[in-house]
């Protein structure tokens, strides 16, 4: 009996000096309780607790974790949205005590100020705004939390509005409404770039024309001078300016008939055209210019006579009035 004794004591020594022993790791922190008073903290490393008599309550992390919310609410436009809140939280280290013995569950005290902010602040905006003022919603978020969680001692790091999910009608509407957006765009650009083109195209008609009226005019211009060279040409041999036109105009009759001739497949008639019709013609010009040359002599005289007598009666007045 006494043999087996001392083995047993043994093995309890031997527990009891490893149970005195405990490892803490990185980012942890380790509270001992003796008969159910804390006496102390532990941070990483090996650490000793009196067999028996102290015990560890318990081990909290000291690491930043993150906690998703997610809070169902209204706009002010009454569209209901589903926000995703994403907050980023840590204890302080001269906190823990605070951390671990005041507050029973962290993550649904956090989950309840969210929803107590979003709730508040969302139904103040249109969903449009909600959209643009996230930033905004997160910071009001971030402050409200820093405020409740210090004195429970947890430094709220960040929090983020990550998404925002609209009711699947409203979201399809929003999709509409961007793609008639994105289709008017379009349009705008396709427009204005038809009206460049039909610009274009009137500038380059608008040339056309004015270099096709400044050709005409370069060649009506060469037409005059080259008939003048042959009016000239006919004076010097006698025939003066009114017989030397009709007999160009003839000439230029005559031309035109053989040109005419010369295409085979044209339908052009040109009237008149007989033998004797070049004769008449140049006859007739010289009568015509003969009696328009006598018209003009004749109502040469008669303004004259009407200035001279104009001025006789102007000088009998003024004699009458002196």
């Amino acid at each position: 009996m006494g043999q087996l004794i001392f083995p047993i004591l043994g093995v309890i020594i031997l527990l009891l000096i490893f149970s005195s022993f405990f490892t803490v790791k990185q980012q942890t922190a380790a509270l001992i309780e003796r008969f159910g008073k804390f006496t102390s903290m532990r941070h990483s490393g090996l650490q000793f607790k009196v067999p028996l008599i102290d015990k560890i309550a318990g081990r909290i992390n000291l690491k930043i974790q993150q906690l998703d919310v997610i809070v169902e609410t209204k706009t002010k436009d009454d569209v209901f949205v589903r926000l995703k809140i994403s907050v980023q939280f840590q204890v302080r280290r001269e906190k823990v005590y605070d951390a671990f013995y005041r507050l029973q569950n962290p993550h649904d005290q956090i989950t309840s100020y969210v929803f107590d902010v979003v709730r508040a602040e969302v139904p103040k905006m249109k969903l449009d705004y909600v959209f643009e003022k996230k930033d905004d919603i997160a910071i009001a978020v971030k402050r409200e939390l820093n405020e409740a969680m210090m004195d429970y001692g947890y430094d709220i790091i960040k929090t983020l509005v990550t998404d925002i999910d609209p009711d699947i009608q409203v979201k399809a509407a929003m999709n509409r409404i961007n793609a008639a957006e994105r289709e008017k765009t379009a349009a705008e650009y396709e427009a204005e770039a038809d009206r460049i083109k039909i610009v274009a195209k009137a500038r380059a008609e608008a040339e056309s024309k004015r270099l096709q009226g400044q050709g005409i005019a370069d060649q009506r211009r060469e037409i005059a001078r080259g008939l003048e060279e042959s009016v000239d040409v006919l004076n010097n041999v006698g025939i003066n300016s009114q017989e030397a036109s009709a007999l160009i105009v003839v000439t230029q009759h005559y031309d035109t008939l053989q040109s005419l001739g010369e295409e085979t497949n044209s339908n052009l008639i040109l009237l008149p055209n007989s033998p004797q019709a070049g004769s008449d013609m140049l006859n007739n010009m010289i009568a015509s210019f003969t009696a328009s040359a006598q018209i003009g002599e004749q109502m040469k005289k008669t303004n004259k006579n009407k200035e001279v007598d104009e001025a006789n009666r102007n000088k009998d007045s003024d004699g009458w009035q002196d």
